[in-house]
């Protein structure tokens, strides 16, 4: 599994970094946002380190899907059948913040349009 011994998310799945853990599988980790944007807002990533989502899914499509699979997973456990926002920040200019692929699944309140 590749792993980027920088990145901050490398090192909450190795355990080293605390973090509000609220559900996992062998390739996924989902914990809640430090910084929440809604009042359900929580982080799924793989646990092997890409970029963005575009590097994921080039390099392990099955990985995306069961990404996928788990970000279901925990808006059902959170409660999130009237609807989520699902994110992906992929590069700087569009303020990914950290360079390790995550979905953030927003929810618990009318998001609305625009998006904000």
């Amino acid at each position: 599994m590749a792993t980027d011994p920088d990145c901050l998310f490398c090192k909450i799945v190795a355990g080293d970094v605390p973090s509000a853990v609220i559900h996992e599988t062998a390739t996924t980790i989902a914990f809640r946002d430090v910084e929440p944007q809604a009042p359900t807002h929580v982080l799924v990533i793989p646990r092997a380190h890409h970029h963005d989502v575009g590097a994921l899914t080039a390099a392990e499509p099955s990985t995306m899907v069961e990404l996928l699979n788990a970000v279901s997973a925990v808006a059902e456990q959170e409660g999130l059948g009237d609807g989520y926002r699902l994110v992906f920040n992929t590069g700087r200019a569009a303020h990914q913040l950290v360079l390790h692929v995550h979905a953030h699944v927003l929810g618990g309140r009318d998001l609305g349009w625009p998006p904000g």
